[in-house]
């Protein structure tokens, strides 16, 4: 059912709405209110799927109720209902946020379109959201160990604000979950994180990759390309494996920092671009500089918070979580049921070297799971999982 509200003093317009939007959908529940503050009362404690208010009303008016449900539930679509005269009104609320509005008398087939469009949008929010926990649990911090503890602390505080982060650690430690988590507790989290691999990417490629090109700018660049500091522009970019990036591309990084402008490769206008850059690297970044193959001064650009991921090893009270955790994922993707893991089999784990980290320690467990026994013992351990 879409719970529907209709905010409106004039007691014939709510009983010829009521009307049309019964008769034309019998999964509409629509509630009524008679003026705006008791029509903000049923939304703050109620949920609905769209409101339909009043422009002009006496108490509070429809702008007024727009801002105040803006605050609350954003998520809910308005639609303003505006009399003769109001049209200059109606468009400043779609300015503040309103989905649409209608004129009285009400047009039946404008009318229903436009309750059409708003219930799919708020469908549309709602599925996004839901996306974005499914996405938000893929990357988890999953661990209970001091040195995971004190990340998670230095994520709450780092988050919320404009610092520039550096991620260190070794391969396979999770350095991108600490670049999604700051992402995600950030004032940008709704907009977008764009990850770039800088060791994956050719070293002729890296600038036109991160910064786009005009056409002909070189052989294959046939036409205009954005590049990924524009594709994140009031987001977040994470440079992963940022000590592989040639000292050409690193200059330009370095304006981008200190001015937040870029050029496309080939052009000479600059752009304008809003971004907060969280970079990670798993080199030695002063051994790199001492050596001449990283700028001093990016590094002091990008490291105002570092970051220090430990290896597992250096985790290893964390091991039992992790297996269970991985266990459970491993089951839900392959739509099996979850397998346990002994005592003594997850002790033998936790004596394990795990030079690959908690990549190997998930490829691992994923093996025993396949070829191990319905409870995963110590001896299906030195079988499988034997370095």
């Amino acid at each position: 059912m879409s719970k529907i509200l209709i905010i409106e003093d004039e007691a014939s317009i709510r009983r010829v709405l009521v009307k049309i939007l019964s008769e034309e959908n019998d999964t509409y529940k629509v509630e009524e209110a008679e003026d705006g503050i008791k029509g903000l009362e049923k939304i703050k404690s109620e949920d609905y799927d769209l409101v339909l208010c009043d422009i002009k009303m006496p108490k509070m008016d429809g702008e007024e109720v727009l801002e105040a449900v803006k605050k609350i539930k954003p998520e809910i679509p308005m639609v303003m209902i505006s009399g003769h005269g109001d049209l200059e009104t109606a468009v400043n609320t779609m300015r503040l946020g309103a989905f649409d509005y209608i004129s009285k008398p009400p047009d039946l087939n404008r009318l229903l379109n436009t309750v059409r469009n708003a219930l799919d949008r708020k469908k549309l929010v709602v599925e996004n959201k839901i996306l974005k926990k499914k996405v938000s649990k893929n990357y988890e911090m999953v661990g209970e160990s001091e040195p995971i503890n004190h990340i998670k602390e230095m994520i709450e505080k780092v988050a919320p604000t404009e610092a520039r982060v550096l991620i260190t650690g070794p391969n396979g430690t999770g350095k991108e979950l600490v670049a999604h988590q700051l992402h995600e507790k950030s004032e940008r989290c709704n907009a977008p994180l764009i990850e770039v691999n800088c060791a994956a990417i050719p070293s002729e490629l890296i600038e036109s990759e991160l910064f786009g090109h005009i056409k002909g700018a070189f052989t294959s660049a046939v036409k205009d390309r954005a590049g990924k500091f524009e594709a994140a522009d009031g987001g977040t970019i994470f440079l992963d494996e940022i000590g592989d990036m040639s000292l050409s591309a690193q200059a330009k990084v370095l304006r981008a920092l200190q001015e937040n402008l870029i050029q496309r490769v080939g052009a000479d206008k600059d752009i304008k671009v809003n971004v907060r850059v969280v970079a990670a690297t798993n080199k030695d970044l002063k051994k790199e500089i001492a050596e001449g193959r990283f700028r001093e001064d990016l590094y002091h650009r990008l490291a105002v918070i570092l970051i220090k991921v430990p290896a597992l090893n250096d985790r290893r009270n964390d091991i039992p979580i992790l297996v269970n955790h991985f266990a459970e994922k491993i089951a839900s993707e392959q739509g099996s049921t979850v397998k346990k893991f002994s005592a003594p089999a997850i002790k033998l784990l936790q004596e394990y070297d795990w030079t690959g980290n908690i990549r190997e320690l998930r490829n691992v467990v994923e093996r025993l799971i396949i070829l191990g026994n319905n409870e995963i013992s110590e001896n299906d351990v030195k079988l499988f999982a034997s370095k």
